[in-house]
């Protein structure tokens, strides 16, 4: 029976996807116009849900169900919501609604809404905040953007160095602007240096009179204000941080960041760098068509030019195809197994640096390892393209050629992978934007001279 439960409360693929009945009330409030509806129909969704919702409709609707909701608007669905339509959303939204909407969030979250507005919209935000949420907001604002310090939340608990168990106890339960969540008790000296923190399990467990100092964790570590994003959500993966206090120069506390925040950032990366590799920079499914047009245009353009390029080889060889038509229908097999060996070792690389785990260190024995594999897979298919060219053209010649141009074409593809995006760190320039077109020209272009180059050799 306990077997048959567990399977009967086992998530299944779509249980998180919205479908009619999950967004079906809302829309039918919207168009009858019914707050009263509207609101009932929000009681049970996320915020994460609602925001979901507001992507996925056409812009009249949207604007509609914001404009309804009104007070019942939660200022979390702003957090969830895509950046490109942030802008939107707030620019529909009543002056009063946004005031309420904002006014509950904690600082990161209204920073990260800000930073995405333009200024009037980003200055009604600002107006609705209270004084000194709003100071706070303006001091994250002066730091660099993805820097830590706009990553970073102001609400935090903090302790003196010398404090017990006891005295963190009565501080908690005495004080009832503490943050809505939070997960350590920050340790300070009296220059506001941290120097260690205690989870909230360790105190809870701990007798009164135990120092904090004798149960702090063995995690801690503090974060620059200036150190960039990337290497904050890296940090937070590597040493499995909860939350980490973020110092300025003068290593004085001035915010905390939270695990919630680090694995959005690490989210972030991973699709940039999925995308970068696809060529489409940071585009999303709001996106208007112009913008998306913008975006892609350049990448196309790229292609446009190594195309050009490998075509240039191609005329090379023009007499020596114009005698062999063979060699056209077989062209395309070589370069494309080439380009997908290459993806295959440029993918692994781009992830490796990003994690940091390809490094000086073994970057060479990386590049040997994908070099070997290219060449072992190379000699496999290098004999099934042998037999296809005797059996298809009854040419042993012809075979011979197709499978030694696989092998050299799947061994180069092999080293460009790795080579090309390591190349590219080294000079500061991201490998997930450039590596792709690179690696491609290379698959490309050696393949076409390998190919067409031994049947020139070997045919005529």
């Amino acid at each position: 029976m306990a077997d048959e439960r567990e399977q009967s409360e086992a998530p299944v693929e779509g249980d998180y996807e919205l479908d009619e009945v999950t967004f079906g009330p809302v829309l039918k409030a919207v168009r009858a116009g019914d707050t009263d509806a509207l609101a009932q129909a929000f009681e049970p969704l996320h915020a994460a849900d609602i925001a979901d919702l507001l992507e996925q409709v056409d812009t009249p609707t949207r604007r509609a169900l914001v404009a309804l909701s009104g007070r019942e608007f939660d200022g979390e669905i702003l957090t969830e919501l895509d950046e490109g339509l942030r802008e939107e959303v707030v620019g529909v939204m009543h002056p009063e609604v946004l005031a309420d909407a904002v006014r509950d969030l904690e600082t990161d979250d209204v920073v990260d809404l800000i930073e995405d507005l333009d200024a009037p919209h980003a200055q009604a935000v600002l107006g609705a905040l209270e004084a000194h949420d709003r100071v706070a907001v303006e001091q994250s604002l002066t730091y660099p953007e993805e820097s830590a310090g706009r990553l970073m939340q102001r609400e935090l608990v903090v302790a003196p160095e010398h404090w017990n168990v006891g005295q963190a106890i009565d501080y908690l339960r005495e004080h009832d602007d503490l943050p809505e969540q939070f997960y350590h008790v920050i340790l300070v000296d009296p220059r506001m240096r941290p120097v260690g923190y205690v989870t909230l399990g360790r105190i809870m467990g701990s007798p009164r009179e135990v120092p904090l100092t004798d149960i702090t964790e063995e995690s801690f570590r503090t974060i620059p204000a200036m150190q960039d994003e990337a290497e904050v959500a890296y940090a937070f993966n590597q040493y499995h941080l909860v939350s980490a206090p973020v110092v300025d120069e003068d290593e004085r506390l001035v915010g905390v960041i939270t695990i919630d925040d680090a694995v959005v950032i690490l989210e972030e990366e991973h699709e940039e760098d999925i995308l970068r590799l696809a060529g489409v920079g940071e585009g999303r499914l709001s996106d208007r068509v112009i913008a998306t047009t913008k975006r892609r245009m350049p990448w196309l353009a790229v292609n446009l030019v190594t195309s050009i390029l490998a075509s240039l080889v191609i005329a090379q060889f023009e007499a020596t195809i114009a005698q062999f038509v063979a060699l056209a229908v077989l062209m395309p097999i070589v370069a494309s197994m080439g380009g997908n060996a290459g993806t295959q070792s440029l993918t692994v690389a781009v992830r490796s640096l990003a994690t940091k785990d390809l490094t000086s260190a073994n970057v060479w024995r990386v590049i040997r390892r994908e070099a070997i594999v290219g060449l072992i897979n190379g000699i496999v298919f290098a004999v099934v393209m042998g037999i296809v060219g005797i059996v298809w053209f009854g040419m042993p010649l012809l075979g011979l050629v197709i499978a030694a141009a696989m092998v050299i074409n799947l061994f180069i593809a092999g080293l460009a992978g790795v080579m090309i995006p390591v190349a590219l760190e080294n000079l500061d320039i991201d490998p997930a934007l450039a590596s792709g077109a690179f690696v491609t020209t290379v698959t490309d272009v050696v393949g076409f001279f390998a190919f067409l180059g031994l049947a020139a050799m070997v045919l005529l």
